[in-house]
């Protein structure tokens, strides 16, 4: 079966944790970064579900997604506000 990644760096599988939940994830990234992101991930379920504690499992694994890239895009606005300052500046 032919690999369609966009990477052509080997793949390692990485076990994580995720509120109480063990997952099997493989890709490109080192296993520290994927650690790292299941980090972040099981941190903010557990911030949601402390605020929300009715919600069930699916519910707040939506709105954890919902938070974390409400998140990116206003890191992602930021950057590019940076960037546009920067090349004006020059």
């Amino acid at each position: 079966m032919e690999d369609l990644s966009l990477s052509n760096r080997p793949k390692s599988k990485t076990i994580v944790d995720i509120y109480g939940q063990r997952f099997s994830i493989v890709g490109a990234e080192s296993t520290s970064h994927i650690r790292a992101v299941a980090s972040i991930v099981d941190d903010k379920m557990r911030e949601i579900n402390s605020k929300n504690p009715s919600l069930d499992i699916n519910k707040l694994a939506v709105l954890t997604a919902v938070n974390v890239v409400h998140e990116y895009l206003k890191l992602k606005e930021e950057y590019e506000k940076l960037e546009k300052q920067i090349i004006e500046k020059d």
